[in-house]
């Protein structure tokens, strides 16, 4: 197998191959692939062939009902979603420039951070660029990495989930979580002095989903006080459906205290007594290794350090 030289491939690589090995990829189908691209079915197995022999290996399996990548195959249609996604972000970018605007900025975000920190930074940033759009998405932080990995999202406030993370991006930490046990107003619990920790296992339990930070801390919470994680659960991240069915019905949810501070306050949500801290690691801002962010990233990463210090000298100062 002949090394594919980068000359090489600059003189013959086209967008429109790294269109067909991304839509094959996704839809493991020549006939699907050809009217997805609006070309023949003959033209897309030339194509295939075509970047085959230059990069002189297979990119898909050929069988009878689809065509999946080969090892190497996953590796370059990777390299093709990339790329791919790169290239709209661009043509977006240069698109909102001509009308004027100043550019597109791409966020993805845990929840946490959207009770205050973020906020604070968007308006800070709009201040200076009001022409600057700024696209904000809140998922779990896996999801929300594996899209900043693909170059879908420009930078995102959460926390690493996997040790492979660590290599893969650059982490700034902006803050810790403090979390708390929550159940609504009318709950048999709510207002009770003393917690009695035996008894949380038999309600029912809104919980995030297996796999996130918030998830973990509840099973080792759980664990540490000797008692086995609920059954009955619902498992959600949506904040809206949580608060929901924990103002309609009998459960209790672990959520961050910046979250349900508002309804606290307001009376539709009861914090528990519990008698052990609950913290989460520090979430923070996590960007693409080896890559500079770009000057809007850079002004949004500015405004939201700048507000975690104003943050942490207010916590420190004597009251």
């Amino acid at each position: 197998m002949a090394e594919v030289g980068f000359n090489q491939l600059c003189n013959w690589l086209r967008f429109r191959h790294l269109v067909l090995i991304d839509t094959l990829a996704r839809t493991q189908n020549m006939h699907t692939t050809a009217l997805e691209m609006n070309i023949s079915q003959p033209a897309v197995s030339k194509m295939l062939r075509e970047a085959e022999k230059q990069l002189g290996f297979a990119l898909f399996h050929r069988l009878p009902r689809s065509m999946s990548p080969t090892d190497l195959g996953s590796h370059v249609a990777r390299y093709a979603q990339i790329a791919l996604n790169d290239a709209r972000h661009f043509i977006g970018q240069v698109n909102h420039l001509q009308q004027g605007g100043h550019g597109l900025l791409k966020v993805g975000t845990i929840f946490a951070p959207t009770s205050v920190a973020l906020p604070a930074a968007i308006v800070g940033v709009k201040q200076r660029w009001p022409l600057l759009t700024l696209e904000i998405l809140e998922g779990t932080s896996a999801n929300l990495l594996s899209m900043l990995e693909h170059k879908e999202l420009d930078l995102v406030i959460a926390r690493f989930t996997l040790d492979r993370h660590r290599q893969l991006f650059d982490f700034q930490a902006l803050a810790p979580e403090p979390l708390c046990l929550v159940t609504g107003s009318q709950h048999p619990l709510a207002g009770a002095r003393h917690l009695p920790l035996a008894e949380l296992g038999s309600w029912p339990w809104i919980v995030y989903p297996t796999g996130t930070p918030m998830r973990a801390r509840l099973e080792r919470a759980f664990a540490e006080a000797g008692m086995q994680t609920p059954d009955n659960t619902v498992e959600t991240i949506s904040l809206q459906t949580t608060l929901q069915l924990l103002q309609t019905s009998p459960m209790v949810a672990m959520l961050a205290e910046s979250m349900v501070e508002p309804d606290i306050q307001a009376g539709r949500l009861t914090r528990l007594a519990l008698p052990f801290p609950l913290v989460l690691a520090d979430y923070g801002i996590i960007t693409r290794r080896n890559e500079t962010p770009g000057w809007s990233a850079q002004a949004l990463i500015e405004e939201l350090r700048s507000g975690a210090d104003a943050l942490r000298s207010a916590r420190q100062s004597p009251r």
